[in-house]
């Protein structure tokens, strides 16, 4: 019979990695229309809630010795908080959004404007795209959701651009509507030689995707954690990992003891106030990869 300690050890050994985020202070919060299920304009938001909320993961990122950057926040659009769909960024080159619904479309020059002044090379888009919210980097290859928001066509355009494999995913849970409410990258470092795993992983939501989709992702991420309807449905993967610390939703119970067992060290935040307009973690966090 195994020993605590002997579970624990089998567990692989995980690196955190210092990253580089871009954030936006939510100064102007509030939920004053509808564009997925989660935001009801009815119910009242607090902001100064929102900001001590986001503070946390804010004070949190830092503690745990990662560089963020910040965007200034526009006056009515109160959605810039979610930075993870103000672009898509591999390699020093920024792939700038283009939001489907008119209430968002004026955040993208304010992000173009912000890569450029930052020194990435800015690509402006042709298809509608809303950035990491749908495209996450696992290895080298780019998972990409449409179903929602970015259309199919935004998956061959992000392939042009940065010239890496793209899989295709289709979400089919409007309450997932971005691919970063369904499936959490683990690991962003890649490769033994980077101090990395030997194979990138994943967390995901089954019940989010089609078959097609699912059986795709089985096929590639075969060690996969597969979290519960239950777990989902209170935004626990839409996460945030520096390959070691991964910061989830504190309700996501399951999903905790899930990525501990794997040697993963979850630390919780509460941005309950943020999910009213339909965002998490990962929503308040676009990563920013620089010229290698």
């Amino acid at each position: 019979m195994s020993t605590p300690e002997a579970a624990v050890s089998a567990a692989p050994a995980r690196t955190a990695h210092r990253r580089h985020y871009l954030m936006c202070r939510p100064e102007h919060f509030t939920v004053n229309y509808s564009i997925n299920p989660w935001m009801e304009p009815s119910r009242p938001t607090d902001t100064a809630n929102a900001v001590a909320q986001w503070q946390k993961l804010y004070d949190l990122y830092v503690e745990l010795g990662h560089e963020v950057e910040l965007i200034e926040p526009l006056p009515g659009y109160p959605d810039m908080v979610y930075t993870a769909n103000g672009g898509f960024l591999i390699d020093g080159r920024a792939y700038v959004p283009e939001f489907r619904f008119v209430e968002r479309q004026g955040e993208a020059p304010a992000f173009a404007d912000w890569f450029r002044a930052a020194g990435y090379d800015t690509v402006m888009p042709k298809e509608v795209n809303e950035g990491e919210g749908d495209f996450l980097l696992v290895g080298d290859v780019i998972l990409a959701g449409t179903g929602f928001r970015s259309t199919g066509d935004s998956h061959r355009e992000v392939g042009e651009v940065f010239g890496r494999e793209v899989v295709s995913l289709n979400l089919t849970d409007p309450r997932f509507y971005h691919l970063d409410t369904a499936i959490a990258v683990l690991d962003p470092v890649q490769g033994l030689e980077n101090g990395g795993p030997e194979r990138a992983n994943i967390a995901y939501l089954p019940g989010a995707f089609d078959d097609a989709s699912r059986a795709e992702l089985e096929k590639r991420f075969p060690d996969a954690i597969l979290v519960s309807d239950e777990d989902g449905a209170v935004f626990g993967l839409n996460s945030s990992s520096d390959g070691y610390n991964v910061i989830i939703s504190p309700r996501a119970k399951g999903f905790e003891k899930q990525l501990r067992e794997r040697g993963y060290n979850p630390i919780t935040v509460d941005l309950s106030e943020l999910l009213l307009g339909g965002g998490g973690i990962k929503c308040c966090t676009l990563e920013l990869r620089g010229a290698k």
